[in-house]
């Protein structure tokens, strides 16, 4: 798999959503292979890491989020599913999951159904630990600070806006991730 070859297909070369996805996605893949090697205990599949973590966001382009020049016509919560439809028909069903699953810590069918978001209803958490991996990666950076890393306590102020469930998942990530 050549997950750059992949993103060609979607999105044009030189574009400001292209670099803009290729500066965060390539963040979140060097974050995510960095707290991988630090637990060789894991067994975690770093090849695998290196590539879901480069396509968890190619289904943005469908979105509206004209901040990162997304002009698309899906909400931008919409944006995990839709890379999910991407990659499962590219064949890469493995990591058409870690689109689906990243999106804030992952989203429960009862998250989904109770906040009416316009998703499919199936349960869209992270199950493996290479999916937990890159989405706790994910949450250090933003797409509107480029190459910018974000604290811990700037992530949780953050996910506390929406409850206290994901703040208790990421702040177990950090005690399996970084210790």
């Amino acid at each position: 798999m050549n997950p750059i070859e992949i993103i060609r297909k979607y999105y044009q070369k030189g574009t400001d959503l292209y670099e803009i996805l290729m500066d965060h996605s390539f963040s979140v893949a060097y974050k995510s292979l960095h707290l991988a090697r630090l637990h060789p205990e894991m067994n975690l599949d770093t090849d695998f890491i290196f590539d879901a973590a480069v396509l968890h966001d190619i289904g943005i382009f469908q979105t509206t989020e004209p901040k990162f020049h997304c002009f698309g016509e899906f909400p931008y919560i919409c944006h995990g599913y839709l890379g999910y439809e991407l990659l499962m028909a590219e064949g890469f069903p493995r990591h058409a999951l870690v689109c689906e699953r990243h999106t804030g810590t992952g989203l429960s069918l009862q998250r989904i159904i109770h906040d009416s978001l316009p998703l499919p209803h199936r349960d869209m958490q992270p199950q493996s630990l290479e999916e937990q991996l890159i989405c706790f990666a994910d949450k250090f950076f933003s797409k509107s600070r480029p190459g910018k890393e974000k604290k811990i306590e700037k992530i949780r102020k953050s996910l506390s806006k929406h409850g206290q469930e994901p703040v208790d998942k990421f702040d177990a990530w950090c005690r399996l991730f970084i210790g």
